[in-house]
């Protein structure tokens, strides 16, 4: 399992948004966590990326393959995050943004050759010396998406990437993050309140929820036509 969340419980002063959650995604896999506005999906993601307000409490346990991260900061957790916004520095051109996402161990020659090489791999080479405000919305989440990975997560979480995009758009650039996952076989959570942004192939948790124990094993595809 590269995402394991054990006996999770989130809350503040006010309230407590869950109790005793437990679920994991093995590599590859995606869970899908769909529920109304403010019941805590994105904090449920803070928690996991180690964003989490000071105002909350976290107790139990996350584990990023087979370690706990839940005392680690944010950049130790190996878990990156896509937003509903594409997030792109404005004054960079498009391939200093994703070099902005390689390891600060590569040299400037390397960050350069290498975000262009992911430029050639998406079929996008040619806006590599465009700035974000001259490519296209799609371009831009596919830039995002790509500086997010090439930051190489074990764990990416989804923030309602999609959200903001057209129907067109929206379920393209759905197949892309999708296929991208697979292809890198990295573990996924992403909240939506849309149910076609959820793959067939999903585990779906529908928050809230009775239970607080999901299982990959138990849980797969669950209620996706439900």
């Amino acid at each position: 399992m590269s995402l394991s969340v054990q006996n999770l419980t989130i809350k503040s002063k006010q309230a407590t948004l869950l109790t005793n959650m437990s679920f994991e995604v093995e590599n590859g896999n995606i869970l899908s966590v769909m529920g109304p506005s403010g019941c805590g999906k994105s904090t449920l993601l803070s928690a996991i990326a180690g964003h989490l307000s000071p105002e909350f409490e976290c107790e139990g346990d996350i584990q990023v393959s087979h370690k706990s991260v839940l005392t680690l900061p944010a950049e130790k957790r190996a878990v990156g995050i896509l937003f509903q916004d594409d997030l792109l520095f404005p004054h960079l051109s498009v391939w200093q943004n994703l070099a902005f996402g390689l390891p600060s161990t590569m040299s400037a020659p390397e960050k350069k050759a290498r975000s262009l090489a992911t430029l050639e791999d998406i079929e996008l080479a040619d806006i590599a010396y465009k700035a974000p405000d001259q490519i296209s919305g799609g371009q831009r989440a596919r830039i995002s998406l790509m500086r997010t990975l090439l930051s190489h997560p074990n764990v990416i979480l989804l923030d309602e990437p999609f959200s903001k995009l057209d129907k067109p758009l929206r379920k393209s650039f759905r197949a892309f993050v999708f296929q991208q996952i697979r292809n890198r076989n990295i573990a996924a959570v992403m909240v939506t309140h849309d149910e076609d942004d959820v793959p067939p192939e999903s585990i779906l948790l529908n928050w809230p929820i009775a239970s607080n124990e999901l299982s990959t094993d138990e849980r797969q595809s669950e209620q996706k036509h439900a």
